[in-house]
């Protein structure tokens, strides 16, 4: 743990006190959303210390020049970057003419700021004094609405505390806004057109190369005492790229004045006119007014929280962690549009780029599987569906591969590869495999075949297709063998036969002809337009199939364990707890050429094996290469915890499930991996949720069947969640004394819990 000032809370995200070494990560862990953009916590006013300024829209990207590598054929040409969308939240504020800046008050008391996550707002007041002399109490909320996704809202509010005041107010919105990560230092946006009305303006500006069109909205309100004063701007200072309007405003002392700020985007990607939107946007927030559209913003995440919300007993700062896991998540995606994903930093900052890594089959399907209707979970599919001609270029252009094999983008924007680290872009390829999982997960979680015959049985075909061919024969071994890779341990590169590459290869393979064979009988018509479509033959399935037979995986006999790869047991296994402290995290304190030499695993690699294909192994078989592994990993990457968290409750380690359920829970909140300035990790925050349902819960998919075996720590007195399962909702209760289930609705719903079946119904209480 690096940080431990977030305030304990059941529903709110707390800072009291104003440090300027934590501004930078205050900003990731207070940023907002709502699915279609989001911002960093960022102060409206002029701040002249350390901040990472950003705001974002989903679906919005540059393709940055990569910066090395571009002499390697297949080398991919850009790596896509989130962009940081044109300010429209600020407002340099003047009292008694000295510009407000928190990093050059004398003074400055009773700091506090509050994500809301209940209700889905984020508060910052403090009282400051002056260089002049002038004491003031400042309250600002700002918010993101659900409804009107294209709309945020603003209510800055300035009480002078010793003295009357003569307040300025000089809101702006920017398209001259520049990336904290960028390759060459390029501006991203083209400015285009300015408009400026009485207390409203726009600015429309495109990107370079990709031409998004993107207007900045604002409109603006003063009031005085909470009554609207009705005044215009003194003035107007334009730019091509840039709008402030100057308000100038007396205020006695111990009055309150305000500025009431609407901003937010409309974007070519949903309206063919931007600037009509924008205004018609305006229109419609002004009329609803703050009250209302707060209202309604506290309704939706309402709704939200009714479905998904994980209730603990007994331990705050677990409840703490999993509802900022939940809102975050929420916050980022929320299933609308099948053209966005989720992003590993979703609204939170900038770095690794793009918007959809293998996190989200592997971990955030299940959690939008289970918390929102099934259509959610098909809309991700869909997107990967959608993508798969540019996946089968991929292989082709990149790779050298034939024939319609395909080979997801380990990043894309849109379908294309925008990766730029060779051992990562062309080495980690199991992502392949956690795009047909989560195809398998789909059906076996939602009971809803008809997307494969639809569109993922040639996904699936496109998969199959590049493992036949990635795979090649080894004499020596007289089995196949797949050389040149990265696990997901990529604290790893460019091994051989990393065994849950491996494992899944042979799975992927062994499912895809298990799915023609399904369609082939019950959706003729599907498998005849496919099979024409695709050009796929008996006999190449035939070739596919005896290389999953025959596939080789890296086994210990004197250690009765799965190897993560060849020659894993050649180095120096030194376990963790004997590695000095001083040295963590070593991706921040050793060579690369010395964490690639050592023992040590990022993340779960065999372990994920284990995850996926739980049922395929003996729970002995995981005791002994859970035992093994997890005494070599670090856990730097935030997809770690999680897994090993379900693994150990699975194996009754409970002391060390709930440590590691801590560790994914409050990685960002406790900033563990001492990185959160740069944003926060929101795909592995599927993973913690995962950790109470599947891990302490239990919960798994067999046979049709919904099945439990319900464990809790001791430091909890209870908990709770609710499973979308099949159109019926399950809420599942347990304390130390029993488990409760109830069902809503009149229709029972037959269920397992500890091996024995069970129904369902209203009320059910398990001792």
């Amino acid at each position: 743990m690096n940080q431990d000032y977030i305030k304990p809370d059941n529903w709110s995200i707390i800072e009291e006190g104003f440090d300027a070494e934590r501004v930078k990560s205050s900003e990731s862990l207070f940023s907002i959303g709502n699915g279609a953009m989001g911002q960093r916590a960022n102060f409206e006013e002029t701040y002249s210390g350390e901040t990472f300024q950003g705001s974002y829209i989903a679906g919005i990207y540059y393709p940055d020049k990569t910066k090395v590598g571009w002499w390697k054929n297949g080398y991919p040409k850009y790596f896509a970057k989130v962009l940081n969308a044109p300010n429209w939240i600020g407002i340099d504020v003047e009292i008694n003419e000295e510009n407000l800046d928190l990093n050059t008050c004398t003074e400055i008391k009773n700091f506090r700021r509050e994500l809301n996550m209940k209700e889905g707002w984020y508060n910052r007041s403090f009282e400051a004094t002056l260089k002049n002399g002038t004491e003031i109490a400042v309250n600002v909320r700002r918010f993101l609405s659900l409804d009107l996704d294209e709309t945020g809202i603003i209510k800055y509010e300035i009480t002078p505390l010793n003295k009357d005041a003569k307040i300025v107010y000089k809101p702006y919105i920017d398209a001259g806004v520049t990336n904290e990560d960028a390759n060459w230092e390029e501006k991203f946006w083209e400015p285009l057109e300015v408009k400026k009305g009485t207390n409203e303006a726009f600015v429309t500006a495109q990107t370079f190369k990709t031409h998004f069109k993107v207007t900045t909205f604002m409109h603006n309100t003063i009031f005085a005492n909470g009554e609207n004063v009705n005044i215009s701007p003194s003035t107007i200072d334009s730019t091509t790229d840039r709008v402030q309007f100057t308000y100038g405003t007396i205020i006695a002392k111990g009055q309150t004045s305000a500025i009431q700020k609407i901003g937010g985007y409309t974007v070519s990607l949903n309206h063919e006119n931007t600037l009509a939107a924008a205004e018609k946007t305006i229109k419609t927030a002004v009329s609803l007014g703050y009250d209302a559209l707060l209202q309604n913003q506290i309704d939706a995440w309402s709704k939200i929280w009714e479905m998904s919300d994980i209730t603990i007993d007994g331990d705050v700062k677990a409840q703490q962690g999993i509802r900022f896991n939940i809102f975050q998540l929420n916050q980022t995606y929320l299933g609308k549009d099948s053209r966005l994903n989720i992003g590993p930093k979703g609204f939170t900052g900038e770095k690794y780029g793009g918007s959809t890594y293998w996190d989200t089959e592997a971990y955030c399907i299940p959690f939008y599987m289970a918390t929102k209707d099934q259509q959610v979970a098909r809309n991700l599919l869909t997107y990967r569906f959608n993508q798969l001609d540019k996946a089968i270029e991929n292989a082709k252009d990149n790779l050298g591969f034939k024939d319609g094999a395909a080979l997801y983008p380990m990043v894309t924007m849109n379908g294309e590869e925008c990766h730029n680290e060779w051992e990562i872009t062309h080495e980690e390829i199991h992502r392949n495999g956690a795009i047909a999982f989560a195809i398998y997960n789909y059906h076996r979680f939602t009971g809803d075949y008809s997307y494969i015959p639809e569109k993922g049985l040639e996904v699936l075909i496109g998969i199959a297709r590049f493992w036949h061919q990635r795979a090649s024969f080894s004499k020596d071994k007289n089995q196949y063998v797949i050389l040149g890779v990265t696990g997901p341990n990529e604290y790893e590169n460019n091994i051989n036969n990393n065994f849950y590459t491996n494992y899944i290869a042979k799975w992927c393979i062994d499912y895809a002809e298990e799915q023609i064979k399904k369609v082939a009988a019950e959706y003729p018509a599907d498998h005849k337009r496919i099979l024409e479509k695709v050009n796929l033959s008996a006999t190449e399935i035939q070739a596919w199939k005896k290389v999953a037979n025959d596939m080789y995986f890296p086994f210990s006999k004197e250690l009765d364990i799965y190897l993560q790869q060849d020659g894993f047991l050649d180095k120096d296994l030194v376990p963790v707890k004997d590695l000095d402290k001083s040295q963590r995290p070593i991706n921040q304190k050793w060579s690369w050429d010395r964490v690639l030499r050592s023992p040590y695993i990022k993340q779960a690699d065999v372990l994920q094996c284990f995850y996926f294909f739980e049922d395929h192994f003996s729970k002995e078989e995981l005791k002994r290469n859970f035992e093994f592994y997890e005494s070599f990993t670090v856990h730097e990457s935030s997809l770690s915890p999680c897994v090993h968290s379900i693994q150990a409750a699975a194996l009754d380690k409970m002391d060390m499930a709930y440590t590691f359920y801590l560790r994914t829970s409050r990685l960002d909140l406790d900033d563990y991996n001492k990185e959160v300035e740069e944003g926060c990790h929101i795909t592995s925050m599927a993973g913690t949720w995962m950790s109470i349902v599947e891990g302490f819960g239990g919960m798994r998919v067999k046979n049709d069947q919904l099945h439990f075996s319900p464990k809790i720590p001791k430091e909890w007195k209870g908990y709770s969640f609710k499973i979308n399962f099949r159109n019926q909702i399950l809420k599942v209760s347990v304390n130390h004394d029993k488990t409760t289930f109830t069902v809503d609705g009149d229709q029972d719903l037959t269920i397992v819990v500890n091996g024995n079946p069970v129904i369902a119904s209203k009320f059910v209480q398990i001792n």
